[in-house]
């Protein structure tokens, strides 16, 4: 199963899911604003996915969120209620393959996965 998780008006986000069209890779798509992701489902990310590299700390939804708010997100528990709460904080495109889980997009990286 492949599935793609993030926001359609996100550019990075078009850019993978135009690269997936394009190679004939059939992804289900996931979208945070209709559904936001569980504690549970970043939870499995966190397993595969260093903390620093899935919270996007340069977005304006990080830079809008109160100190304190911020400060939670030193350890994952706080991390995961912020990324369940705020999900545009999370690095997108998250993709899942096979169990395993990719966070952004290069079409490099891409082709390393499907090719």
């Amino acid at each position: 199963m492949i599935k793609l998780y993030g926001i359609p008006n996100c550019d990075t986000v078009k850019k993978a899911r135009i690269w997936l069209a394009d190679n004939g890779v059939e992804a289900e798509f996931a979208d945070f604003k209709k559904s936001p992701p569980t504690p549970e489902l970043i939870t499995a990310w966190l397993s595969q996915i260093p903390l620093e590299n899935l919270l996007n700390k340069r977005g304006t939804t990080w830079r809008k969120l109160d100190a304190q708010t911020q400060a939670r997100a030193t350890e994952q528990q706080g991390a995961v209620r912020i990324m369940v709460e705020h999900p545009s904080v999370i690095k997108r495109p998250v993709l899942e393959k096979d169990g395993q889980f990719y966070v952004g997009y290069s079409a490099d990286r891409y082709q390393q996965i499907f090719g």
